[in-house]
């Protein structure tokens, strides 16, 4: 159960940060301008919400990270999941539910060059492809995710001893070196003209 909570917990935090890169690229709004024109404008998700990229990449370090650290990082990073899930939820679910003037802004400025309130009064319909709601489900998984990782991190199995440098291990090292010779030292003794054989 420990194995299989602390693989489901890294597998959804890395999932949906995953996802998150992925929409951040694609087209979220298609933007209509009341100039006439029947060209409409791509609106990307990095450009409707510029936090998703890097949210989403911090999302992907804290997974990686889940896979190596003690107990209590186990706390800090499932908090900081939490946080940023919460946080994507919030600023991806006012382009799913609202699609605010301000997430086509840019391209408006971009194609027309006009900024500023007059913005407002170009657009003359916003219209969402399936990516932002796929963000928002992404997010919801993210923060989920984090609560699960609070929820279980103490029963999560140690991490490997090749990542850990407890005590123990460090002086059962030190002891198997002093009990060998080493190679350097016995270079150095034959540099000096000693017998590191005698």
């Amino acid at each position: 159960m420990t194995r299989r909570a602390r693989l489901l917990g890294v597998l959804a935090v890395l999932a949906a940060g995953a996802v998150g890169v992925i929409a951040a690229t694609q087209t979220w709004l298609e933007v209509t301008l009341a100039d006439g024109a029947s060209d409409t404008l791509p609106v990307a998700g990095a450009d409707a919400v510029p936090l998703l990229t890097p949210l989403s990449l911090a999302a992907l370090a804290i997974g990686a990270a889940l896979t190596i650290v003690g107990t209590v990082l186990r706390y800090v990073l499932g908090a900081l999941t939490v946080l940023i899930g919460a946080t994507l939820v919030y600023v991806v679910g006012r382009v799913v539910f609202a699609q605010p003037v301000d997430a086509v802004a840019g391209a408006v400025t971009d194609a027309t060059g006009i900024t500023g309130d007059a913005v407002s009064s170009l657009v003359s319909d916003i219209a969402a492809t399936p990516w932002p709601v796929v963000a928002l489900v992404a997010a919801v998984v993210l923060a989920s995710a984090g609560v699960f990782v609070l929820a279980t991190a103490r029963r999560w199995r140690e991490s490997a001893r090749r990542f850990r440098t407890d005590a123990a291990t460090a002086s059962h090292m030190s002891g198997e070196a002093s009990a060998r010779p080493d190679a350097i030292d016995s270079w150095d003794e034959l540099s000096r003209g000693e017998d590191p054989t005698a």
